[in-house]
This record gives structure tokens, C-alpha cells and sequence, in this order.
């Protein structure tokens, strides 16, 4: 029997009992995300001696090699323990070679951290080339496009550099087909059997990686990559691509951007059962400081709603370059 909601033995309901005070609501929080969840982006520059500010993301530094370990100190100290470092190199040329290069910006600092920090913290590289050829794209180009083929081998090639110099995670972001499987076997046939793949499984081509570009020197000098990056009006295709990875290898698969593919973080979620991150990318950073700034929002409060949205949707590991002020964040709760 149904009970008449008018009658008097209904039950009273009042959710708002649930949230009377902080320590109640603490109590009762149903989502939580750690320092511990964090992997933060680090920049750094060959040929400078001093940092220099990004014109697009205020707050966010391209470091000499000098000034790495005061700042991965200083965010050790924050309590993050894992870091991803992206390389801008002094030179480029067609192939890319300074991406591979034994003394190359990114080797330089692995090989730094490593000897400063030891097993303390988690050392991750971006594989890929955009940064490091004169097209500015994430594989070689073969007339007018990209050769999917030949960019394996020499993204293999990097990976296995960067394992090389003490890596403990590589981040495959090129978007080629096969990139994962062709960078196992590498790795493994060089030694390497222990190094952790995180597959950028479904980057979408997004006008949010606009900051980056800035940042990293990385824009494409002709055309542009929805060749090889997902449309973003495809749901069934990235989850066809999170499954190419799984089947070739991956540890961790990866979704870029976070933000406006929740959805599709939840599907991956439902999809797999191996760490999922997620990558709260440079438009995000950009978007809500630009807000802040002009005092429309609160960025404290926007960036906990953001990245607390992202783990709720499922995701275990969030990149982001808000990490230094979340922690700062979680720290005072």
C-alpha cells in the first residue's frame, strides 16, 4: 500500500538535515579528490636562464632547466607527487630529431629529477613531435599530411629515450594509429618492460589547446590536425579508440579535454577497468583565470567545482595546471 504523503504518519523528509554544517557535510561527502589524484604539467625551456610567463596563461612559466627542481620542490612540498614535462627545444627540424636526442631538453630533465627526487615522485613524459618539427605537427608529414607509419617508429624512438633516462610513465599524444602497441615493443625489447604506457586514448581536436599551442611554440605551421585527432561530434569513435589502446597494451588510458566530455569519462569509466585519467587542459586554466581576473568568478571555488566534477564523472588521475592551487585548496578544508 502507498502511503498518502498528505496523511499524518508520513515521514517528514528534509534533505537540508544533510547539510546543516560544515562537519556534517564533510561527513557526508560523496566525492572527494586528493593532492594525491593530481599530475601537474611542467614547461621547460631550452636556451633561457630565467623563467618566462606564458602570454596565454597567466600564472604558468616556461623554466630553464635550472629552475626545475625549486619548482617540483615546491610543489613536493604542496604534497603532488607526480609531474608530466613538456619539452620546448632551442631548435627544430623536419624529423624532429632533438625529440630522441640523448641530451635532448626533456632526457636532460628526467634524468635531473630523478637524480634529486629518486622513487619520490612520479616522472611522466608527453611523447610526441609538434613541439619539436618545423610543421608543427604531432607526426611527419609526407607531402601535405602526416605519415602514420613513419611517425610510430620515431615516436617509439623518444619513448624509449625517455625510459632511457629514468621515465617512469610515457604519454603517447600524437594520435596515431598504433602508437601504442609500436611503443610497447620498443619499450620491451629494449629493456623497459616496467615502463607505464598512459594513452592520450581519445584527444580530441579542441580550440581549448589554443593556450598550449602559445606556451609550447607547438602550432601547426600549415593546415591543421582533425586528421588524426577525434572529432569532437563522435561518442562511438573515442570509445573505439580508448579500445584500440586497451587491446595494444595501454596501463592507463587517458580523455582530452576533460571538461566538456564528462560524458564521455563516465562511458570510458563504464568501459574499463584500468586508471582513467583525464586532462582539465590549457583552455580550461585560461578560461576561469581570465574570469577571476576580471572578477566575475571566484577561482578557488571554480576550480574546486571543475576538477571535483571531473572525478565525479569518473575519472581516477587529473592532470591539470591548476594543481599547485587545489592543493592549496584541500589543505585548508
Amino acid at each position: 500500500m502507498t502511503m498518502d504523503k498528505s496523511s499524518p504518519g508520513f515521514p517528514k523528509v528534509r534533505l537540508r538535515r544533510l547539510r546543516k554544517n560544515p562537519a556534517i557535510r564533510q561527513l557526508l561527502q560523496e566525492t572527494r579528490i586528493s593532492v594525491k589524484d593530481f599530475i601537474y604539467p611542467i614547461f621547460i625551456k631550452e636556451g633561457i636562464s630565467v623563467a618566462e610567463e606564458s602570454k596565454a596563461m597567466t600564472g604558468v612559466l616556461k623554466y630553464p632547466l635550472s629552475g626545475l627542481i625549486e619548482e617540483v620542490q615546491d610543489c613536493y612540498d604542496l604534497g603532488i607527487r607526480a609531474f608530466i614535462i613538456f619539452g620546448i627545444p632551442s631548435s627544430k627540424d623536419e624529423s624532429g630529431s632533438s625529440s630522441f636526442s640523448e641530451h635532448g631538453i626533456v632526457q636532460q630533465s628526467i634524468e635531473a629529477l630523478r637524480k634529486a627526487f629518486g622513487d619520490q615522485i612520479v616522472v611522466i613524459s608527453d611523447v610526441c613531435l609538434c613541439q619539436y618539427t618545423l610543421s608543427g605537427h604531432c607526426g611527419i608529414l609526407k607531402g601535405s599530411g602526416v605519415d602514420n607509419d613513419l611517425s610510430l617508429d620515431l615516436l617509439a624512438k623518444i619513448a624509449v629515450s625517455h625510459a632511457n633516462s629514468g621515465s617512469d610513465m610515457v604519454a603517447p599524444s600524437a594520435m596515431m594509429d598504433g602508437q601504442v602497441k609500436a611503443i610497447r615493443e620498443a619499450l620491451d625489447s629494449s629493456g623497459f618492460d616496467d615502463t607505464i604506457i598512459m594513452g592520450y586514448s581519445a584527444k580530441h581536436a579542441s580550440s581549448l589547446y589554443s593556450p598550449f599551442r602559445e606556451i609550447s611554440d607547438s602550432s601547426p605551421s600549415l593546415g591543421d590536425r582533425k586528421t588524426y585527432q577525434m572529432s569532437f561530434l563522435n561518442h562511438r569513435e573515442a570509445l573505439r579508440e580508448v579500445m584500440m589502446d586497451i587491446q595494444e597494451g595501454v596501463d592507463i588510458v587517458m580523455v582530452k579535454p576533460a571538461v566538456p566530455y564528462l560524458d564521455l569519462i563516465r562511458r570510458v569509466r563504464e568501459l574499463t577497468n584500468l586508471p582513467l585519467c583525464a586532462f582539465s587542459v590549457s583552455g580550461d586554466y585560461a578560461m576561469i583565470k581570465a574570469a577571476s581576473t576580471q572578477g566575475l568568478i571566484d577561482e578557488k571555488q571554480a576550480v574546486h567545482e571543475m576538477l571535483t566534477s571531473i572525478k565525479r564523472a569518473g575519472a581516477d588521475i587529473l592532470i591539470t595546471y591548476h594543481a599547485k592551487l587545489i592543493s592549496q585548496i584541500l589543505d585548508g578544508e
